[in-house]
């Protein structure tokens, strides 16, 4: 095994004997040896965003190590797995590859390859509901998604079977109600009450989102870049004067802040022109 783990140009033979070297009980890694399912999953949803992450700023030269860390993740618990009779690399595999032959029938079957986008998302989620037959509507959603991810999903799946609001403004009024309520566990109840009623708005504003076609995931991505953004532009007006944000005062800030958003919206007008 330590031939194959030494020699360049193995690939992934040569990346599953370096995990089963790692994790041999005798010989291995001792950090390694000790981890499980539980342990590791926070890694693997983290390199998961970094490959997010990349994508979004446009990192090319790092996609392939973010990719190679996020494989890592797979064969990290593929080899868990076979350590406990449960599944194995191959067998991972052989489930997605024929998961991807069952559900495109339209390239591996007699179903016509004349349909739009929108109709092959159509058939897509439906032999994903075949598969889930005798399950409740909400089973299998992850319950480690982020949760702003996870409410959207949760709202969809509902949507299917009709539960959901007819129109935009629906929501709209829901969420009116759902800010007076917020406001009343403010002034008149405790913090447990305070907590779910914000929940309860957010959860809203997830399907608001999701009635006006906008992923909120993604925008709160842009929202907190562009905040950044800002704030670095504040950082460097008030260093220019020598000063730092603690050595300011909000109202100074706050006209920084202004005058940043204007440059934005004026760089963002020069662009479109």
């Amino acid at each position: 095994m330590d031939d194959i783990c030494r020699t360049p140009g193995g690939g992934l033979p040569r990346l599953l004997a370096i995990m089963a070297r790692l994790r041999d009980p005798e010989t291995g890694c001792p950090w390694d040896i000790e981890q499980d399912f539980a342990s590791i999953a926070p890694y693997t949803i983290e390199e998961a965003y970094e490959v997010a992450d990349a994508i979004e700023r446009d990192a090319w030269d790092e996609m392939e190590g973010e990719l190679g860390d996020l494989l890592l993740q797979v064969v990290y618990h593929a080899q868990m797995g076979e350590e406990e009779g449960r599944f194995d690399f191959h067998s991972i595999a052989e489930r997605v590859a024929q998961k991807m032959v069952d559900r495109h029938p339209h390239i591996w079957g007699d179903a016509s390859r004349e349909k739009s986008a929108e109709q092959q998302i159509a058939d897509w989620e439906a032999a994903k509901a075949k598969e889930r037959a005798g399950r409740r509507t909400l089973d299998g959603v992850a319950l480690g998604l982020p949760a702003l991810l996870r409410a959207v999903k949760l709202q969809n799946r509902a949507a299917r079977v009709g539960f959901d609001w007819p129109e935009t403004t629906a929501v709209l009024d829901k969420l009116r109600e759902e800010a007076a309520e917020l406001v009343e566990a403010r002034d008149r109840l405790g913090p447990a009450a305070l907590a779910e009623e914000m929940g309860d708005m957010l959860f809203v504003m997830a399907n608001l989102a999701r009635h006006l076609g906008v992923d909120p995931e993604e925008a709160l991505r842009g929202a907190n870049a562009k905040f950044t953004r800002r704030f670095a532009e504040i950082e460097d007006a008030l260093a220019r004067l020598g000063r730092s944000p603690a050595e300011s005062d909000l109202a100074e800030m706050d006209a920084l802040w202004d005058a940043a958003k204007a440059r934005e919206k004026m760089s963002d007008k020069k662009s479109r022109d």
